[in-house]
């Protein structure tokens, strides 16, 4: 990053509008505002508190040669590509998880040249987002010195003005556009989140368009009596939908868990049939279902019922 694109990303970012209005909206009008060529980053980490149902509205919606940045991505980045979705992928590591394996598509779209990865280290990732974040153009680090990731991306090292040791610096990305799932927040895009929240309120706050569903809509009033809760604040909000279980099959801490069964059978198909066997998970998961709840229809009611269980068990 030079100069002049921080400084027209930092005005783009000064020149947003911060309203304290109503933020609902409906999943697919929040999805409308992903346009060609966006950087879009995705919230929550690996499998946990996902945005799926945004990223299934965007895959419906089709945009192209969206950039896709995320902490630790899991098939999400997968779906994107064998779509046609995205042109470069910005990631510290592509999977479900250490029992499934690096991403075979990954390898796949990558050793092609069909799309670029450029690798971050998790640290410098989470820094990238929290410069911007805070409005300057780079942090310093102890992160990937030493490493090949140094060469990778456009990180810069010097010394220490008052070590004289060797510091990595990382420059602020400024997404487009910020996907969150929360588990509630109020009609003005008031969000809060149970557990770990990753990295969700800085690309929150160094996103130019901020998308967000919820897993619940809660009352002003409610926001108010416990205001230490919000974890990221309506006035960098743009659009809120209320949607239950808009992470399934990924988990939303507390409220229900992981499906790894589902996430078994995806990857046994990937083993038997590679990339055919993503384009059939979007025939039969993003395309057909004509709306979110026929989506989770194809799940039933007993296996949510069941993944709610878990998910008290785990944190009751």
């Amino acid at each position: 990053m030079n100069a002049a694109d921080f400084v027209e990303a930092r005005r783009r970012l000064e020149a947003k509008p911060r309203s304290a209005g109503e933020k609902l909206t409906t999943l697919d009008a929040a999805a409308s505002r992903v346009r060609d060529g966006d950087h879009v980053a995705i919230g929550g980490c690996l499998f946990s508190r996902t945005p799926m149902a945004l990223v299934r509205e965007i895959l419906r919606r089709g945009p192209r040669h969206l950039t896709c940045s995320r902490n630790l991505m899991c098939y999400e980045g997968e779906l994107l590509m064998v779509a046609g979705t995205v042109d470069k992928i910005v990631t510290s590591w592509m999977s479900i998880g250490l029992p499934w394996g690096v991403s075979k598509i990954l390898r796949e779209y990558v050793e092609s040249g069909r799309v670029p990865m450029e690798e971050w280290s998790h640290l410098a990732l989470g820094l990238r987002y929290r410069a911007a974040a805070m409005g300057v153009p780079f942090l310093p680090t102890l992160t990937m010195l030493g490493s090949d990731l140094m060469s990778v991306g456009q990180a810069r090292s010097m010394p220490c003005p008052f070590t004289g040791e060797t510091l990595c610096l990382v420059p602020a990305l400024f997404p487009d556009v910020a996907m969150l799932h929360v588990h509630r927040a109020d009609r003005f895009g008031n969000c809060q989140i149970d557990g770990y929240p990753h990295m969700d309120a800085d690309i929150a706050r160094a996103s130019t368009t901020v998308l967000v569903t919820a897993e619940e809509i809660i009352s002003d009033a409610e926001t108010r009596r416990h205001p230490d809760r919000t974890v990221i604040p309506g006035f960098v909000v743009d659009a809120l939908a209320e949607v239950p279980f808009g992470s399934y099959p990924h988990e939303c801490y507390g409220l229900y868990e992981a499906d790894f069964e589902h996430f078994g059978d995806y990857t046994a198909a990937i083993e038997a049939t590679g990339s055919d066997a993503v384009r059939a998970y979007l025939d039969r998961f993003v395309f057909a279902p004509a709306s979110y709840a026929e989506y989770l229809a194809l799940f039933g009611e007993d296996r949510l019922t069941r993944q709610r269980l878990q998910a008290r068990e785990l944190t009751g």
